[in-house]
């Protein structure tokens, strides 16, 4: 069984590919992503399922980043930063990861995919949406969110 870090890292990758092709068919994004290892078959399900979720409600997160990013509107971040910061976005929203998890694998993601300067960057923005996430949770979710 893949662990979460894994599905997340094929959903990112997947989420990059919804992003740059549109109108792309699963099969063509599931050939493209790196396996890689011994994953099953359901846990790349998973991460499909995952990033075409984050990449239906794109809009939510594009307009949330947006507030924190006005100097870097979403259009023109580059598409790595993008992808990871809407998949976190949708991670930290969806109630079913700890949002600072979330933020802490999209800093990780992003040092691994993206340039030198984009994890401080993606750690800011989230960083700003976090506490946002945060104030909007009732206090005995986040609490069992964190733990």
């Amino acid at each position: 069984m893949a662990t979460p870090r894994t599905i997340r890292r094929l959903a990112f990758q997947a989420l990059y590919q919804f992003d740059a092709v549109p109108d792309s068919e699963l099969e063509r994004v599931r050939a493209s992503i790196d396996i890689g290892g011994d994953i099953k078959q359901s846990d790349v399900d998973k991460a499909l399922n995952l990033a075409r979720d984050a990449y239906e409600h794109r809009a939510d997160a594009d307009e949330a980043i947006s507030k924190h990013a006005q100097e870097w509107p979403v259009h023109r971040q580059p598409a790595v930063d993008r992808a990871l910061l809407r998949l976190a976005y949708y991670e930290m929203t969806r109630g079913t990861t700890p949002p600072k998890a979330a933020v802490a694998e999209a800093v990780k993601l992003a040092r691994e995919f993206s340039t030198e300067k984009s994890p401080a960057f993606i750690n800011a923005i989230l960083d700003k949406l976090l506490k946002q996430v945060l104030a909007d949770t009732p206090a005995s979710a986040s609490e069992s969110a964190e733990s």
